[in-house]
């Protein structure tokens, strides 16, 4: 039934554009038969529901333990804390002339 629908649809745009240009020669009217059928094809497609899935909800508890700071809507409601860095992997905010690896400051 869906792709009735669908031909339905290209056929009439095609149809509309035949009678667009009905007193013009022929290659005006195949031109705009095509420009029809073309229009046709993706209405026609939305009304069937031709290449449309299942809609799913998006599945956020992906990680068995949520909450843990690693699982998508964790990074989400963190993102502007941890600056879009994954927890304990967020480089470290020194600036290289603060002398951070000096072997007097690693003990």
């Amino acid at each position: 039934m869906r792709k009735l629908i669908f031909i339905v649809f290209i056929a009439l745009g095609a149809l509309i554009g035949l009678i667009a240009a009905a007193n013009t020669d022929w290659g005006t009217r195949l031109v705009m038969m095509g420009v029809g059928a073309l229009f046709g094809a993706p209405i026609g497609g939305a009304l069937a529901s031709i290449g449309r899935k299942g809609r799913q909800p998006l599945e956020w508890d992906e990680n068995p333990l949520p909450g843990m700071g690693t699982t998508p809507k964790d990074l989400a409601a963190n993102y502007w804390r941890d600056k879009g860095h994954p927890p304990f992997m967020k480089p470290s905010e020194a600036e290289p002339d603060k002398h951070m690896f000096d072997p007097d400051r690693l003990g």
